[in-house]
């Protein structure tokens, strides 16, 4: 079989080609290692490639599969990994400086979920640095790059995974989503990414940006691959008070595909300042899915317009705590040369954090100091409030809501990077899920006339994923399958 016909196979194609013995999981492996090595300094989608581990655990998933003693149908399987979710003996950098060399003495629950489903570990991906930014090019490994045009950003924080999907240097990957950071690069980079209900995947292990608003999702180039790798990581977690217990009822055969009767919410809010082209595509999708049954209601979400400061207040506060744990003394990046503990904590966090981290947390020192906690943190919380009443209100009307996932398609590598403001600008269709908590998905919609993925929303209620991925699906069926030239 060719090697490229191997790698472009779906993660359910994969699983029937070893359960047929097409191929070994060690010959997977290995065509997936090849594939990186051919295209990683081209993309620099992987921070640490996990060749030898993932060899040798290849061969004992085939030892497996010939004593009859599978973990799970998808033994042999290997998928990436973002690389701020904690792997034991795997080095987990954040892509920060401050934890270069930092390998974890345990591993994320999410991860334990699929190493005892067989999952294999090809590597940890790029990612902007503590998975603040949205193009990955904070970075302190260097900038991630589409693989539809490598002049182009793939989105971040997530952008490694996404890019790795959409390149076949991986068949799936783990995300993590704190204000659009998995939708906003499968989008860009013409994937399959879910953030899902705040509380249905374990955080524990998860490097903390934004506790209040952190979820692991995944990424697929289908939509049942996504679903399948999302049930396969969600539960009830003890180490992880915020996880919830709830009905994990969105397998891929559970999914139905039938949106007859839904109601599709279309707020006009989310079409302002977006381009004509991602505007057009979004609304042929929402009219396929009127054609098919769906009855379509125009809403309005009319506290949209306050998701960036509100986001950019809560996100940075809590940033400013969680990161304060990096000093230089219990783990990490330590300053040569300080002569007290005070210049050991100025030094350190000096040097070991990027431009654009030290920029959160400043941000967030000042919105929670003394005279300014009621002026911006406590305001935005109780805005916060009136975004999560904007959605249950919607959600009493509606089934799910559609609308685009961003402004613009990929733009250039540099384009954005030295003005932060216009940056933030880029996650203003997204942070409101997270704020809210509610799951959400970005599926492929098609090209622009450049040759650039363009990614359609879909949102739901809390634990709504099965209604999501049904309307999600369907829109599948209507799309073509587009992929990268590389």
């Amino acid at each position: 079989m060719v090697r490229l016909m191997i790698i472009k196979k779906s993660m359910s194609e994969l699983i029937r080609l070893l359960e047929r013995k097409e191929i070994s999981a060690l010959e997977l492996a290995k065509e997936h290692i090849k594939r990186i090595q051919s295209l990683n300094d081209i993309i620099n989608a992987y921070i640490t490639v996990n060749e030898k581990n993932l060899l040798e655990d290849a061969k004992l998933s085939d030892e497996r599969r010939a004593k009859g003693a599978l973990l799970s149908k998808f033994d042999g399987i290997p998928i990436a990994i973002k690389d701020n979710i904690a792997t034991k003996d795997i080095r987990t950098t954040c892509a920060s400086k401050i934890l270069e060399n930092f390998i974890p003495p345990y591993d994320a629950t999410a991860y334990v979920r699929l190493k005892k489903m067989g999952f294999l570990t090809l590597g940890k991906t790029n990612l902007d640095e503590f998975a603040m930014g949205s193009t990955t090019e904070t970075s302190y490994f260097g900038a991630t790059r589409n693989p539809y045009n490598t002049g182009r950003v793939p989105g971040g924080s997530s952008g490694g995974s996404a890019a790795a999907v959409s390149a076949f240097m991986a068949p799936a990957a783990l995300g993590s989503d704190t204000g659009g950071s998995i939708r906003l690069p499968a989008a860009f980079c013409g994937v399959v990414g879910i953030k899902p209900t705040y509380g249905r995947v374990s955080r524990y292990g998860l490097v903390a940006y934004a506790s209040s608003l952190d979820q692991i999702g995944t990424f697929g180039r289908s939509v049942d691959d996504a679903a399948a790798l999302l049930a396969a990581i969600s539960g009830r977690d003890p180490m992880d008070s915020t996880s919830i217990e709830s009905p994990v009822d969105f397998t891929p055969e559970e999914i139905a595909g039938d949106t007859r009767g839904m109601v599709i919410g279309v707020p006009e809010e989310y079409f302002t300042g977006v381009s004509e082209e991602i505007a057009t595509a979004v609304r042929k999708k929402i009219s396929e899915l009127e054609s098919s049954g769906a009855r379509v209601e125009n809403i309005s979400l009319r506290f949209t317009e306050y998701s960036i400061p509100v986001y950019y207040l809560i996100a940075t506060a809590e940033a400013s705590s969680n990161l304060a744990r990096y000093d230089g003394i219990k783990y990490g990046y330590t300053s040569p040369r300080a002569s007290n503990l005070a210049e050991l904590y100025t030094r350190t966090r000096s040097q070991g954090f990027g431009k654009e981290v030290k920029r959160r947390i400043i941000l967030g020192t000042f919105s929670l100091s003394s005279g300014y906690y009621d002026a911006y943190y406590l305001k935005a919380l109780k805005a916060r409030t009136l975004i999560i009443r904007d959605f249950t209100d919607a959600f009493s009307k509606v089934d799910v809501i559609v609308a685009p996932v961003s402004t613009t398609t990929a733009f250039k590598i540099g384009e954005l990077i030295d003005d932060p403001l216009q940056m933030y600008m880029m996650d203003v269709l997204t942070t409101s899920a997270n704020l809210a908590g509610i799951p959400a998905i970005s599926v492929p919609a098609g090209l622009d006339s450049a040759g650039l993925p363009i990614g359609v929303q879909i949102m739901a209620s809390h634990f709504g994923e099965k209604k999501l991925f049904a309307i999600a699906r369907a829109m599948e069926k209507n799309s073509e399958t587009i992929s990268p030239e590389i």
